[in-house]
């Protein structure tokens, strides 16, 4: 059965037993807000669907205090507004508390069975239509508000049925979740390796008495910005914060134009330089630029350009924890920690021979090279692993799979243990403009 005749980019079928019913009939939106932000926290994540913040690796900044927050009951839908397109939606198993600007909604009584619910909205059919009535200048600022939220068909099989979907994905998504888990745990051991080489070899220099000097003396810093002068057409590759893994460096650019570009978007960067997050210094975003193309990084970062020292030496410097302490040591702030770029280049490290330094990136390139090739291997498995649950999830709650005459063993239950590693899109109203 088609969902929506006047909607192209609605490509959804399903079984013509399930009667469809557009989202107004079916939820109500709810705007109650919290009297003295007593309330858990909840965090809405495209991957994790709601979880209570405190039970994630969350980096967002957080407001001191969650009065006003919107109030968000067991069963209530709640929608990241700003990325309800990536799936962003979920239905919560929890009492809390959500950002003001998300949406939350409440079923017209009890039609859903609560976690057939949640697969159904976070199913790529589904975010695909809420992608299409989205509307932004770019994809960070796309919204979906309830007016046009309530105008989707969704489907509604019988609660029997719905029951037994829910048993079912129990079942074979536990094997798959057992999977991810082993290979998830074997990642963080490589990582772990990883570390202790970089962390072990700057001991060392450190036993050895090798001299040291301040950053301020081996490098540059910002030495180049976008004025407001810049064409307004001006087309970059972006990177902020949440573009920069503390293992992985940077893991996405956004492309955009300078016109319409956020007021942050202006560090000129150049292959060989080390950009170092000044904001939240806990998250240990610093990478090695690569390749500059075109590209332009937040304020948010000091990039330094070596001088007279070798940049794979630095970048390893700069991730090993003996670096990162001080970095954090002399940060100011308990939720939001800041360090000055002025202060920032006043940390000594140890600087040896250029030999040396050479060596050593030769060395830690080789022994973190091997290790990273296991851990990509691992990856892509888990990615593999992820796209097979995504499948078997959109076939049998969308209907594609009948699954009313499949008996269900009994089995070990394994619980979804994905983590926030790659969730940049929680609570990220809160933060949109916090890197200044």
């Amino acid at each position: 059965m088609s969902t929506n005749l006047f909607n192209p980019s609605d490509k959804r079928n399903y079984p013509s037993r399930w009667p469809l019913y557009r989202g107004k009939q079916l939820f109500r939106v709810i705007d109650e807000r919290s009297e003295d932000g007593s309330e858990e926290l909840l965090s809405v994540s495209h991957i994790t669907g709601i979880t209570p913040r405190s039970q994630k690796n969350v980096t967002m900044f957080q407001a001191e205090s969650l009065v006003g927050y919107k109030l968000c009951r067991v069963g209530d839908i709640a929608a990241n507004t700003m990325w309800t397109w990536q799936g962003a939606i979920g239905v919560s198993g929890y009492a809390g508390v959500v950002s003001p600007a998300y949406n939350v909604y409440r079923q017209n009584g009890d039609i859903f069975n609560p976690r057939f619910l949640d697969m159904l909205l976070r199913e790529r059919g589904l975010i695909d239509v809420y992608h299409s009535l989205s509307t932004g200048i770019r994809p960070s600022r796309l919204r979906l508000y309830p007016d046009v939220f309530l105008t989707i068909r969704f489907p509604v099989p019988a609660r029997e049925e719905q029951d037994h979907i829910v048993q079912f994905l129990g079942w074979k998504l536990s094997k798959i979740n057992k999977l991810i888990s082993i290979h998830k745990r074997e990642i963080s051991l490589l990582e772990e390796m990883k570390q202790a080489q970089i962390n072990t070899l700057f001991f060392n220099l450190a036993q050895e008495g090798v001299a040291k000097k301040r950053l301020k003396s081996i490098s540059q810093c910002n030495q180049a910005t976008l004025d407001e002068s810049t064409p307004s057409d001006y087309l970059f590759r972006y990177v902020d914060i949440g573009s920069v893994d503390a293992k992985r460096g940077i893991t996405h650019y956004e492309e955009m134009v300078f016109g319409k570009a956020p007021s942050r978007a202006r560090r000129i960067v150049h292959n060989g330089d080390l950009i170092i997050s000044t904001v939240r210094t806990y998250l240990r975003a610093i990478a090695k630029i690569e390749e500059d193309d075109n590209v332009i990084v937040s304020t948010g970062f000091a990039v330094l350009t070596p001088k007279n020292v070798n940049s794979k030496y630095l970048e390893y410097c700069f991730k090993s924890d003996q670096f990162c302490d001080e970095v954090m040591r002399r940060s100011i702030g308990i939720a939001y920690p800041a360090i000055n770029a002025s202060v920032l280049m006043d940390i000594s490290i140890p600087v040896p021979d250029y030999a040396v330094q050479l060596e050593i990136g030769e060395r830690l390139n080789a022994e973190c090279g091997r290790i990273n090739d296991s851990i990509d291997f691992k990856r892509n498995q888990i990615s593999e692993l992820l796209e097979l649950k995504s499948q078997i999830v959109s076939n049998v709650v969308t209907g594609k799979i009948d699954v009313r005459d499949i008996k269900i063993p009994d089995y070990e239950y394994v619980a979804d243990e994905t983590d926030a590693d790659s969730d940049e899109d929680a609570d990220m109203e809160e933060t949109d403009d916090q890197e200044e």
